[in-house]
């Protein structure tokens, strides 16, 4: 079966409209590392080309990750985020200005943390709607029970 792009741009899309807000940003943090990881190979073997096209893609997706944050919820944990963030980005430039494809370390080994975090945040999340949802079945229903409603999430 032959390889058509438009499919893999239609599946791409397909997962993009489909995914909740938690696995969008789960993808943009991949997509982040991609490109970080690609920058830093580029800067290695001097394929400067393609290094900034790297580091242009990475830059971007960060940027969408700080402007993005909602700081609603908790202040405090958004604003600790923005600045990990923001930390990420600024070596970027630095890096992507040195030609040092040694700083790209930290900031790929923040994302990678960072997508792992957000990993668990996203599994944690859903057991606890998985468990909202199923009712417990050793348990008498309550005539006025109701479920609960969260706007957070």
């Amino acid at each position: 079966m032959p390889h058509h792009p438009n499919s893999a741009d239609a599946y791409l899309k397909t997962r993009v409209l489909t995914a909740s807000p938690e696995q969008l940003r789960l993808m943009l943090l991949d997509g982040a590392i991609k490109f970080a990881r690609q920058a830093r190979a580029c800067l290695e073997s001097k394929d400067h080309e393609a290094s900034y096209e790297g580091f242009s893609q990475a830059r971007a997706i960060v940027m969408e990750l700080i402007v993005t944050i909602d700081p609603e919820p908790a202040p405090e944990l958004a604003a600790g985020v923005q600045s990990v963030l923001s930390f990420i980005f600024s070596e970027m430039v630095e890096a992507s200005m040195s030609k040092d494809a040694s700083r790209m370390d930290e900031p790929i080994r923040l994302l990678e943390y960072e997508r792992e975090t957000w990993a668990l945040f996203i599994e944690q999340l859903s057991r606890e709607r998985a468990g909202a949802e199923v009712p417990d079945a050793l348990s008498e229903p309550k005539p006025d029970a109701r479920p609960k409603l969260s706007v957070e999430g």
